[in-house]
């Protein structure tokens, strides 16, 4: 019997602290000073316990903070000793540093080429924009991170450097100079993310400060944009459109946590904080940041794998979360295409299925499925472009 595919994404966050003060932080960060908020050697220890329980073939193990350089010398330990532990597994065993590149070396950047490590970071456009969304002392973010991302492609090449975004309020008129500074940075594609509602998006009013209609026009304006950037010659994805043409098109799932029906949680993906708790999403990570842990399941200290994995805690969410038997989901004709975001719905109405007519989540996606599927039936040439991007 072939071994099931879940749980293959497994992310640890190294510590909370961060040398940045982005208003719209989603994880409540802490001052890079304090050390309480970095997982130890024990915690991670126990955490790989747990990731080799999985039956997945393929596993990524992904850092996470805060910012995870700040913690480096546990990342270099989870590394060595999950391929050390790999040699008896022989699992097709990955990793991701998710950075803000203001601590990357050539110490760091020499380790990531000898052990095949992909840097994601994050980069919300041109330099007076970033450095308002993500300010840090000296101002300079910018510079750091786009000086980054270059040294990093230099060393490691263009396909193992990524980079997101997220949309602010100062962001909406922008997204054209967005994207072209992708573009310059030789990045082959954008996720255009709106805010999430956790963290310090909510603590500073952040997430209010525009509706899902109007972050739909900076979407559309974008999308739009990349397919005449794609009509030029010029290969250039729009991420989340892709996941969805995928959807539609491929036989393939995307692995995408929010577009699965059940939600993905822990099935997809799950995280491994750095006090040892354990939570079924990223998301219900930040959530419990705010003080709602509702999505724990459970602490690597306290807890078996199998226990975790058959929570009523997650067995639970999983069932309330099966699109095909939700109200205003089971007779939706998106339904094929869609997911489900308990914790997104958590957040925003106190429970997890949520009343799609009020669901920022369900909005936004009705928006996008309906430009997608204008532009797949009127427009041949967007057609042919968006078709394109199904992978093989």
């Amino acid at each position: 019997m072939p071994k099931a595919d879940h749980t293959a994404l497994h992310l640890f966050v190294v510590s909370l602290r961060c040398d940045y003060s982005c208003k719209y932080c989603q994880v409540s960060r802490q001052t890079d000073d304090k050390l309480a908020y970095d997982m130890s050697q024990e915690t991670a220890d126990r955490s790989l316990d747990f990731v080799f329980k999985s039956p997945s073939p393929a596993i990524k193990i992904e850092f996470q903070g805060g910012e995870p350089l700040l913690n480096f010398p546990i990342i270099r330990y989870v590394v060595e000793k999950a391929k050390e532990r790999n040699r008896e597994y022989g699992k097709d065993l990955q990793f991701v540093i998710t950075t803000n590149m203001s601590l990357l070396t050539d110490e760091v950047l020499a380790f990531c080429l000898a052990h095949d490590i992909h840097l994601s970071t994050s980069l919300d456009g041109p330099e007076d924009l970033h450095n308002r969304n993500r300010p840090r002392p000296g101002r300079n973010g910018h510079q750091l991170t786009v000086e980054g991302i270059k040294k990093a492609q230099a060393v490691l090449g263009r396909d193992k450097v990524g980079a997101l975004m997220t949309t602010t309020e100062a962001s909406l008129s922008r997204v054209r100079e967005i994207i072209d500074m992708y573009l310059a940075l030789g990045i082959d594609g954008i996720f255009l993310r709106p805010l999430s509602p956790y963290g310090f998006a909510i603590k500073n009013r952040q997430a209010e400060k525009y509706n899902v209609d109007r972050w739909f026009e900076f979407y559309k304006e974008g999308l739009d944009y990349v397919l005449e950037i794609n009509r030029q010659g010029h290969l250039f994805v729009e991420l989340y459109a892709s996941l969805i043409i995928n959807k539609i098109f491929s036989p393939f799932g995307t692995g995408y946590v929010d577009l699965q029906s059940p939600s993905g949680m822990a099935i997809s993906a799950i995280v491994y904080n750095y006090d040892g708790d354990i939570y079924a999403a990223d998301e219900a990570r930040m959530l419990a940041e705010m003080g709602e842990k509702k999505f724990r399941l459970g602490n690597v200290y306290q807890d078996n794998y199998e226990d975790v994995m058959t929570s009523d805690i997650l067995l639970d969410t999983l069932e309330a979360t099966l699109a095909e038997s939700a109200p205003m989901c089971n007779d939706c004709g998106f339904l094929p295409y869609c997911g489900t975001d308990p914790v997104y719905h958590y957040a925003t109405q106190k429970d997890a299925v949520g009343h799609k007519a009020f669901s920022g989540f369900c909005s936004k996606n009705m928006k996008i499925f309906r430009h997608i599927f204008t532009l797949l039936q009127d427009d041949p040439e967007a057609r042919k472009i968006l078709l394109s991007w199904v992978r093989p």
